[in-house]
């Protein structure tokens, strides 16, 4: 599973950042479930930040759109049925931590926490 893991993490972000570069997110956002929930952790200024269903995910991304690309930073591992996958932004290297839980190959989780 490892290997599938960081696959899939690989894939992800690469989609994430080609979808920042062109700031066209709908084809990111085919990863996710319907009724996936996508929930964001320690957003400066915002603190917790949770969207449910692809209808608020797609609204979400077009209020406020990423405007920065992110690296992976260190290695990809598994923690109970969660792909975890440290990171970093390109800009100012600020670190964060992506978890993704998978309903076959869709996302039925993300929760991003920024450090």
């Amino acid at each position: 599973m490892a290997l599938k893991a960081d696959d899939f993490a690989r894939e992800h972000v690469a989609a994430f950042n080609s979808a920042v570069a062109s700031r066209d997110f709908a084809d990111f956002l085919t990863r996710f479930e319907d009724d996936a929930v996508m929930r964001f952790e320690n957003v400066p200024g915002a603190g917790v930040i949770e969207l449910a269903g692809r209808p608020a995910i797609t609204a979400g991304y077009d209020e406020q759109p990423p405007d920065d690309e992110i690296s992976i930073e260190g290695d990809v591992r598994i923690e109970g049925e969660s792909i975890v996958i440290p990171f970093a932004w390109r800009r100012d290297g600020a670190p964060g931590t992506m978890r993704l839980d998978l309903s076959g190959d869709q996302i039925s989780r993300m929760v991003v926490t920024f450090e």
